[in-house]
């Protein structure tokens, strides 16, 4: 576009805003790239990524146990190598880094790495690491700053870490406390204590995994209790302390929990500090995200927003998808190929707890509230595995259909690779499918996704 450096200014170098900046070059657009970190934003580097590395090295210790009962002879007991474990990681995510960095070359995008702000609605001022000063100016501007961990005003803040810094501590902390109730703590209670650490998870409502299907919440909870998590619900923090080398947490109720880290994991907030949204009029919501309409387009003309520091759906695969649609409504489709538009019905999730947790569609709760007669199918059962492991952990699935239609409005797993089964059950969710369908469907056996194509009625109102 005349008159102007660039067509598109990403502000971020993460899902969202790599996947924009190389389909827009990909399109002919002349696009650069401002990223103050490293490549890959939150998921790439102490998120998704990272946190999935680590739930993998806490299974090898169930793993360990199980075998077992399957006729092998440890010879001794196995140990984590907390350096080891740490190091590996960081290679994989290096070379991740450089992939996202061949992405932008690839594209022909021009990669600025330093701190990006606004000075109004089409120039950017990027101080970069070197120390160089560069304004540009740009026809849209994106941002795709993710969000950052929010951890709440009290005594002792200064003592704790957050998600960001887990994935490097020093030491391995024999005893960890995380506070919050949230995917994030409830993930990092599990990996945590399998791999060897005493966990207490404390979070001050009634339960944990607000937002889920009800029995979800319970069944994921008592099932991480009965793995040895002290989950420890209406519990309020009020100060933590140090005490030489390790912490003091103070609840509400008089009580104190010793611990050697303590991990808030309290929410996550829009990444927007130094960003200059002020100069440039952008406006933000109640809770501090960037307010955009269904194309993404803030309150200031020519600049757009999307994935976490909007504050819809905080996931991965949605910024990508959200930085699809975007491209195409600035840009045009592929040739050949539809515009794309998003749509947040059906998202598949998973909760890389222990065991994990699968979901799309809607709970029960939300499906009474939008639908009224709903159907309930629901069973829980020992997976094969541990009729010889000898662990009691249990498996739940749950299909939720609306009464009128038959169609499967809501489907929900907790146990052994949840997240993979649930992502092809989304796919027949967006395609409308019907209970009848699901019962019609031939299971594979024995695995425990058959169990979704053979449940029977446990309610009906």
């Amino acid at each position: 576009m005349a008159g102007f450096d660039f067509d598109l200014f990403v502000i971020g170098g993460g899902s969202g805003g790599v996947r924009a900046a190389r389909f827009a070059g990909q399109r002919g657009a002349r696009v650069a790239l401002a990223e103050s970190a490293r490549m890959g934003g939150t998921c790439v580097n102490v998120g998704c990524i990272p946190k999935k590395l680590y739930s993998y090295a806490a299974e090898y210790a169930e793993g360990f146990v199980d075998a077992k009962g399957y006729g092998w002879r440890l010879d001794a007991p196995p140990t984590l190598d907390w350096e080891a474990l740490k190091a590996n990681r960081a290679k994989a995510i290096t070379h991740l880094n450089g992939i996202y960095e061949k992405l932008m070359v690839g594209a022909q995008v021009r990669r600025m790495q330093g701190h990006a702000r606004l000075l109004d609605g089409h120039t950017v001022e990027v101080r970069h690491d070197d120390g160089q000063i560069t304004r540009h100016s740009a026809a849209t501007i994106l941002l795709a700053t993710g969000g950052e961990p929010w951890v709440p005003e009290l005594p002792g803040r200064e003592c704790v870490v957050t998600s960001n810094d887990i994935f490097d501590l020093p030491r391995f902390p024999r005893r960890l406390v995380v506070v919050g109730g949230g995917y994030i703590a409830c993930e990092f209670a599990s990996i945590f204590h399998g791999m060897g650490s005493e966990v207490t998870l404390l979070y001050r409502g009634t339960q944990i995994l607000r937002g889920f299907d009800n029995e979800v919440r319970d069944f994921a909870a008592e099932e991480m209790r009965k793995a040895g998590v002290d989950i420890r619900v209406q519990a309020d923090v009020t100060r933590v302390e140090a005490v030489g080398d390790g912490r003091r947490v103070h609840l509400k109720d008089g009580s104190v929990v010793e611990a050697d880290v303590v991990l808030y994991a309290t929410g996550r907030r829009a990444n927007v500090r130094g960003l200059g949204l002020e100069a440039a009029g952008v406006r933000q919501t109640e809770h501090g995200a960037i307010a955009v309409d269904e194309h993404y387009a803030t309150s200031a003309p020519g600049i757009y927003a999307l994935g976490d520091v909007v504050g819809r759906l905080e996931l991965t695969p949605v910024a990508l998808a959200e930085a699809m649609a975007l491209v195409d409504h600035l840009f045009g489709p592929a040739p050949g190929k539809p515009k794309r538009t998003m749509d947040y019905e059906n998202v598949p999730t998973a909760v890389f707890t222990h065991p994990p947790i699968g979901t799309v569609g809607l709970s029960e709760q939300a499906a009474r509230e939008r639908y009224g007669a709903v159907r309930i199918y629901r069973s829980d059962f020992r997976p094969l595995q541990h009729s010889l492991s000898g662990r009691s952990e249990r498996t739940m699935v749950k299909l939720v259909v609306d009464d009128a239609s038959d169609r499967v409005v809501g489907a929900h797993i907790v146990g052994a690779d949840a997240g993979e089964i649930i992502q092809g059950f989304a796919v027949a969710l967006k395609c409308g499918a019907t209970k009848a369908q699901f019962d019609a469907t031939i299971g594979i056996h024995p695995t425990s996704a058959e169990e979704f194509v053979t449940l029977r009625e446990v309610s009906r109102t």
